[in-house]
């Protein structure tokens, strides 16, 4: 992989990490039409997403530094329950991780990869077009549980092609919480996750393997890879959140719709 198709990679990452489509579907689109082949798809996929996580903190600052300044404090104030929610909401992903690392990889290389991409981009387009629709009663704040069924979503959105933000934004929709809440909600909870799995990569020598191996990524094209995520997702994250927030799901939800059937009958054809 060059340095060119890195970074055009690195920009569909960014620039669809915010919005409720599946950056990791978009992901494997942009590797199939590029033609490009990744002996490990999930290093090199945790790479723009820890790059993306970077451009949320940078954009986020204000609230970030709030929430560590409150938490800070050592009292149980309105940050330290945040923050414990966040953790609360890590719990399924982590196990995800832990357990399944090496079958997403797989399923990552798989051939029939485009039409797993496309059925996961037609149930988000399902669960996005429910979610609108349902009207539940709202609530003020996300509680423990909550925070903890939102948590689960996540972590069956580690399937390529379930678009994150978009399920869990919608399962937050679905048990009441407002848009505008379960939206920094879902980008602030992805952040600590996100890391973790760098930083064990990187200790476990996993990250280096696939940098340096004989079929190795290439330091330059992650470097490469890497920037164009950040920039994009900086820029994406500055605008798109208020995008989520004020439109209706269910145009997005009619894109993945279009995008997950056209990913299934090219495979097939």
């Amino acid at each position: 992989m060059g340095f060119f198709e890195s970074i055009i990679l690195g920009l569909v990452q960014g620039l669809t990490e915010f919005l409720p489509v599946s950056s990791s579907g978009h992901l494997q689109i942009a590797k199939a039409l590029l033609g490009v082949e990744i002996p490990d798809n999930l290093t090199f996929d945790v790479t723009l997403h820890v790059a993306t996580v970077l451009s949320t903190i940078c954009i986020l600052h204000k609230e970030v530094f709030s929430l560590v300044k409150g938490v800070c404090k050592f009292q149980y104030n309105a940050e330290t329950q945040y923050a414990l929610k966040i953790l609360l909401s890590m719990i399924p992903v982590g196990i995800v991780g832990f357990v399944f690392d090496d079958e997403l990889n797989q399923m990552l290389a798989s051939p029939a990869i485009l039409v797993i991409v496309g059925a996961m981009l037609l149930f988000t387009a399902a669960l996005l077009t429910f979610a609108t629709y349902a009207k539940p009663r709202p609530k003020e704040t996300i509680s423990y549980g909550n925070a903890f069924i939102i948590g689960l979503s996540q972590a069956v959105a580690s399937l390529p092609g379930l678009s994150r933000s978009g399920t869990t934004i919608a399962t937050g929709l679905l048990l009441g919480n407002k848009k505008e809440s379960v939206a920094q909600f879902s980008f602030l909870m992805v952040i600590i996750p996100i890391l973790g799995k760098a930083f064990l990569d990187i200790i476990s020598g996993d990250m280096a393997g696939s940098i340096s191996g004989p079929d190795g990524i290439g330091v330059g094209s992650l470097i490469a890879g890497f920037v164009a995520a950040f920039v994009s997702g900086a820029f994406a994250c500055r605008f798109m959140i208020e995008i989520v927030k004020r439109s209706k799901l269910v145009w997005f939800a009619v894109y993945c719709a279009v995008v997950g059937s056209i990913s299934i009958i090219s495979y097939f054809i």
